[in-house]
């Protein structure tokens, strides 16, 4: 009998294997879980009186458009959001409110299903708010951007960068002066923001930022 005692010993922890295995797939099954638009639309209602129906966006609200961004971005900062990863700065009142929002999204399967029902929104036409020299932007952007958010300011998800065109032209000068602060990307568990920081930080003044974005909204039309 004491013999057996070895190989029971080895069943129990090869079951046991077996059993965390099976864990950690149905919690990748989850992870990847693609959303419900339908159950997305109902909650998505918190987010009309900010955004709008139609996720268009409103600049009075300080809310930016949501129709034209990335799935994936846009999961990733809900995310964000919702861990206190993004909006944890009170220098930030603007992303500590959207933190507050994103917490009554109780799980990642939730805000899966907003994200799903976001993304059968149509593109939302928005108006330039800034002026800038488009040539002097374009030059800045593929120096400093466009490695990573691609030609045309499209994105780029192996990449990790988001599109860029049709973001509202106030939203992104203001998300530049936040990294280029360090109020957004300073985190520890906000890596890909961190790497934000660095890049904003060359651009050297408000008129180079100005530049980059008119060079951005000049492509909004052709993206996507």
């Amino acid at each position: 009998m004491p013999r057996l005692y070895p190989f029971i010993i080895l069943v129990v922890v090869l079951f046991g294997c077996s059993a965390k295995k099976d864990q950690v797939e149905s919690s990748d099954i989850q992870q990847s879980y693609t959303g419900d638009p339908a159950t997305g639309k109902l909650l998505y209602a918190t987010c009309v009186p900010c955004h709008g129906d139609a996720g268009q966006g409103n600049r009075k609200m300080n809310a930016p458009a949501l129709a034209n961004l990335d799935s994936w971005y846009l999961n990733h900062q809900l995310l964000n959001f919702s861990k206190g990863i993004r909006g944890d700065s009170q220098t930030d009142t603007l992303g500590f409110q959207m933190a507050a929002m994103a917490k009554t999204l109780k799980d990642s399967v939730a805000v899966a299903d907003v994200v799903a029902y976001i993304n059968t929104l149509p593109d939302a036409t928005l108006i330039a708010s800034l002026s800038g020299d488009i040539k002097k932007g374009e030059r800045t952007y593929q120096s400093v951007c466009g490695s990573c958010h691609g030609s045309g300011a499209k994105g780029n998800e192996l990449m990790n960068a988001p599109r860029l065109s049709g973001t509202d032209d106030w939203y992104l000068k203001r998300q530049l002066v936040n990294f280029k602060n360090s109020v957004r990307g300073a985190h520890p568990d906000d890596k890909l923001g961190a790497q934000m920081v660095p890049m904003s930080a060359l651009l050297a003044d408000e008129e180079a930022v100005n530049n980059v974005i008119a060079y951005i909204v000049s492509h909004t039309s052709q993206a996507k």
